[in-house]
């Protein structure tokens, strides 16, 4: 696994490290840890323009840019504000004597997979699901691991007791039986599926819409300290960002898309858990909302949801179990067909990438870029994607094309 720097002697893993220990390695070393910190920093979330410039030029190089302001327009107005703002050294120094990490796509850690479906829903015209720069991780768990079958239980803060209970009672179930439950660390039925979670043993997932070293909610910091004993607190924020509304509708992406399916507990005609389930269901992710009493307003939401077909009506774990695995974690939307070849659906970069391979030989980046007359630091961003569609992959002299009958339908 690609290790990251031991920047201070602080308990916990170093950044990039995973659920391991530290690595004698000077952060400036660290060229990419360094600049995805920066652009953390620099750019409020989600940053569409920003995401596509560092697959397009790759960290370093669009953190340089950045800084001297030598950007495209879409760029320059995320990062104008804050771009002289470079505390990324200092960030991952504190970060790590608190035993926090940031996780990057250059870390085997990194939950590749998953966050793909931001990138495919960002590229289908899907306004505010960009992908993260990198992920600031407190916990021993490996994010790789921990998203593997995971399922989101969402709900209203001000949940009844019947509510929180059946959150309680699906999370402890769902960890019986082996699948990570993520949920948002909030008051109501996020804390009930996280407490029902711990009870039997774990893991589970509190995904954060502030730094990792803010105590908010006050009230939880006991149940965040026992989520990364038994599993991990995730955030995109940098470590010192307050709380704000904005950033909790954000971070729901994130709930969506790191999981195969989201159940929606309790949930007012108007809230943050329906927000989630809507950005589940763009993401091709299952959705999932458990029936109250007629009258009960924190009810309304999940009615609506099953009364519009927006969500499956799920009363057990054995429900939501049956939903998640009939459909994989992905569902296909009524306006996307199945494709006829493997590589229906591909990008004009990314079908001449994938042509400029052949089957038997793997060739080095470098010589694919020439092949395919598309730009090294391009071909190095798709060769990734590419290999989690299942069309390419890695040998011993470099990347070949994957044989491949048909279309793969990723799971989430």
């Amino acid at each position: 696994m690609t290790t990251g720097p031991d920047i201070g002697t602080g308990p916990g893993p170093g950044p990039g490290t995973g659920a391991g220990g530290d690595v004698a390695v000077d952060v400036a070393a660290d060229e990419a840890r360094v600049a995805r910190a920066y652009l953390l920093g620099v750019a409020e979330p989600p940053a569409p323009a920003v995401a596509a410039f560092v697959a397009e030029h790759g960290p370093a190089v669009a953190a340089a840019r950045v800084r001297r302001g030598e950007v495209p327009a879409g760029v320059a107005q995320e990062t104008q504000a804050r771009r002289h703002v470079d505390r990324a050294v200092d960030t991952l120094r504190t970060a790590h004597e608190a035993g926090h990490r940031l996780v990057t796509p250059e870390d085997d850690e990194w939950p590749a997979w998953p966050l793909l479906s931001l990138q495919i829903a960002t590229g289908r015209g899907v306004r505010d699901v960009a992908p993260p720069v990198g992920l600031w991780v407190r916990g021993g768990g490996r994010l790789d691991e921990v998203v593997e079958g995971a399922v989101a239980i969402v709900g209203a803060r001000a949940a009844s007791e019947y509510g929180e209970h059946t959150a309680a009672e699906l999370a402890n179930g769902l960890v019986r039986d082996g699948t990570p439950v993520f949920s948002g660390a909030a008051y109501g039925i996020d804390g009930a599926a996280h407490r029902g979670a711990l009870a039997a043993g774990g893991p589970t997932v509190a995904v954060l819409g502030c730094g990792l070293d803010i105590a908010y909610p006050a009230g939880h910091v006991g149940l965040l300290n026992r989520i990364a004993a038994e599993g991990v607190v995730v955030s995109e924020y940098a470590p010192g960002t307050p709380p704000a509304r904005h950033r909790f509708l954000v971070r729901n992406r994130l709930l969506a898309a790191l999981t195969s399916g989201t159940v929606v507990v309790e949930a007012g005609r108007r809230s943050g858990a329906r927000n989630t389930a809507a950005t589940a269901g763009a993401l091709g992710k299952v959705v999932m909302a458990v029936p109250g009493p007629i009258g009960a307003a924190t009810s309304v939401g999940c009615h609506e949801l099953i009364r519009e077909s927006h969500a499956t009506l799920v009363a057990s774990v054995d429900e939501v179990l049956d939903t998640v695995g009939r459909s994989g974690g992905m569902t296909r939307t009524a306006t996307a067909p199945r494709p006829r070849r493997a590589t229906d659906g591909l990008g004009p970069e990314a079908l001449r990438v994938h042509e400029a391979l052949a089957e038997r030989d793997g060739s080095a980046a470098e010589h694919v870029a020439e092949a395919a007359g598309v730009p090294l630091a391009r071909v190095r961003a798709l060769l990734p994607e590419l290999e989690l569609s299942g069309l390419v992959e890695r040998c011993e002299t470099g990347w070949r094309r994957a044989r491949v009958t048909s279309a793969p339908v990723p799971r989430g």
